[in-house]
């Protein structure tokens, strides 16, 4: 375990106090200005303790400490690149420590030098469409030339593609999780989690073996918006869980970034209220760029790519007349036969031809969307 000043008996006092039952952020952080550190709450007598939380933690605290959770919490920190930052560390990140409920400590794999690099969040729907995704990878990259660090949730959609986008650019990368950190959730993310590990850093405030449960993954946005400078929200619904990380980055004097999609599309319409809301609205990284004014950047990587030099796509190609047709809202497949001309059968193969060169995305519904 690196980066720690504190005795190591110490540090797990953090973690076996966190796992007593009614103590969350609020109450620790009222025992840490009551007392101190945690040896010391430890160490407190009834009375004191009585005047600051209720009976039932005074007798928890009393017990001592969980020396089952201290072996296990042990066992991996004694494993290569995982460490516990608390409070007290000069690790620690200070951004967090702007917001209004910033986490008692964070358990921690990978590069401890990203907690205090300047981070921009990237957010987004779990059911992204091709479009985001690939709009997620290439801001991220990007963003990334501006020395900037990619912080997502290593969620499906939006944040795997922000995570993957910086890690194609050689670039910094934080996944914030939800779990405990001896776990990978979405269980299909455990090769993507290596490699953040690896070449970035993934985070958690919870315990190990705490799994995936709904209620955490709000308090698990409240890091991801406060370790940034700001948040872009790339696709969501109006319930997803980007519009909590979006209203948390606001609450904690954030700035908040939307991009624009297809009216027609329900993973824009979350993007669209936040942009009435007072969102910045991006359609390029140079938006991103000005509104956190920052001025130096490495090579800089174009976000928006489309080949059409090549025989497939030229002028009086079947394949370039689908794709001025298709447009950037989702088609029908008859409509296309009406719109085009052509038939089915011709319709049909040269979508499929096109889906493999990555220019047309088929969704649900029968329904087909051009890719920039």
């Amino acid at each position: 375990m690196g980066g720690s000043q504190q005795d190591l008996t110490e540090k797990l006092l953090w973690i076996s106090l966190s796992s007593i039952p009614g103590i969350g952020t609020q109450t620790f952080c009222q025992l840490l200005k009551a007392f101190g550190t945690p040896e010391q709450i430890y160490s407190a007598s009834l009375k004191q303790l009585r005047q600051v939380v209720n009976e039932s933690i005074v007798h928890a605290i009393t017990q001592g400490a969980n020396s089952e959770l201290n072996a296990s919490t042990l066992q991996w920190l004694n494993q290569d690149n995982n460490h516990l930052i608390t409070l007290a560390d000069e690790e620690y990140p200070k951004a967090l420590l702007e917001i209004a409920d910033p986490p008692p400590f964070l358990y921690a794999k990978g590069n401890l030098a990203l907690l205090n690099q300047p981070s921009i969040a990237i957010v987004g729907s779990r059911n992204a469409t091709v479009q985001g995704e690939k709009n997620a990878q290439a801001f991220a990259a990007e963003l990334c030339s501006y020395n900037l660090c990619v912080v997502s949730g290593l969620a499906l959609g939006i944040d795997a593609a922000a995570h993957r986008g910086a890690l194609s650019a050689q670039g910094a990368t934080i996944a914030v999780v939800g779990t405990g950190l001896d776990i990978v959730y979405p269980a299909k993310h455990r090769a993507l989690a290596h490699e953040i590990a690896q070449h970035g850093l993934i985070i958690s405030e919870f315990n190990l073996g705490v799994p995936s449960i709904p209620q955490n993954f709000p308090k698990r946005n409240r890091i991801i918006s406060g370790l940034s400078l700001g948040c872009l929200v790339v696709e969501a619904n109006l319930q997803s869980g980007s519009q909590i990380t979006a209203r948390l980055a606001t609450e904690q004097g954030r700035e908040v970034f939307a991009i624009p999609g297809s009216i027609h599309s329900p993973m824009s319409k979350g993007c669209h209220q936040l942009i009435k809301q007072g969102a910045k609205l991006v359609d390029a990284v140079q938006d991103i760029v000005e509104e956190l004014h920052l001025h130096t950047a490495g090579t800089s990587h174009p976000v928006h790519t489309l080949k059409t030099d090549d025989a497939l796509f030229n002028e009086n190609s079947s394949a370039h007349l689908i794709l001025s047709k298709l447009g950037y809202d989702p088609m029908r497949l008859e409509n296309l036969v009406s719109s085009t001309g052509l038939t089915v059968s011709e319709v049909s193969s040269m979508l499929m031809v096109l889906e493999l060169e990555g220019k047309v995305a088929s969704l649900t519904g029968g329904h087909f969307q051009k890719i920039m």
